[in-house]
């Protein structure tokens, strides 16, 4: 299988697939996202992330939402997040403001460091997604509360799920320094 064909399957056709539960596909999606944004938050250039994790988001937004059943462009993904940021209020750009403080402070260096913070905040869109998307599907609207209830549960997990893919991350940078300097004694 290509990679082309591997994409189309895993992440933009993964609605017509049929070996996955609904819950599946978006457990999936939702991860895929987390690590994306959290791999593109590790990248030394400090406040990027404001610019770039929103349209990744709003893409796997309306994967979730073509999962759900709930036909949705990227561009209207894109602002059902900027509405989720304006109910969830000002702490997302806070949070995405000491990122940046924090990569230029350490002069792109504590890029890892952003792991937990990022995925956290990536699961908590998704999952805010997945509510609304679902709700949209049997024609319900979530309050702003419930919003906020989703959000702050989701934040929570997704930052446990985070620091968890960051010490696999560290891990595995250990495991290769440490290949790599017993390479180089030899």
């Amino acid at each position: 299988m290509n990679i082309g064909e591997k994409l189309k399957k895993e992440i933009t056709e993964i609605e017509h697939r049929t070996d996955f539960t609904d819950e599946q596909k978006v457990s999936r999606i939702t991860h895929i996202a987390c690590a994306t944004c959290a791999g593109v938050a590790i990248q030394p250039i400090p406040f990027a992330d404001i610019f770039v994790l929103t349209p990744i988001q709003a893409y796997f937004a309306s994967r979730i939402a073509a999962i759900r059943g709930v036909p949705v462009s990227e561009s209207d993904a894109s602002d059902w997040i900027k509405e989720i940021i304006g109910i969830v209020g000002m702490g997302i750009m806070a949070q995405q403001i000491a990122i940046g403080i924090w990569k230029m402070v350490t002069f792109g260096l504590g890029g890892l460091l952003t792991i937990p913070l990022v995925y956290g905040l990536t699961f908590a869109v998704m999952t805010v997604s997945d509510h609304y998307f679902s709700a949209k599907a049997r024609k319900e609207t979530l309050s702003k509360e419930q919003i906020k209830d989703i959000w702050g549960k989701a934040f929570g997990q997704g930052k446990e799920k985070g620091a968890a893919e960051e010490q696999s991350v560290k891990a595995t940078q250990n495991a290769t320094t440490e290949e790599q300097g017993a390479k180089a004694e030899k």
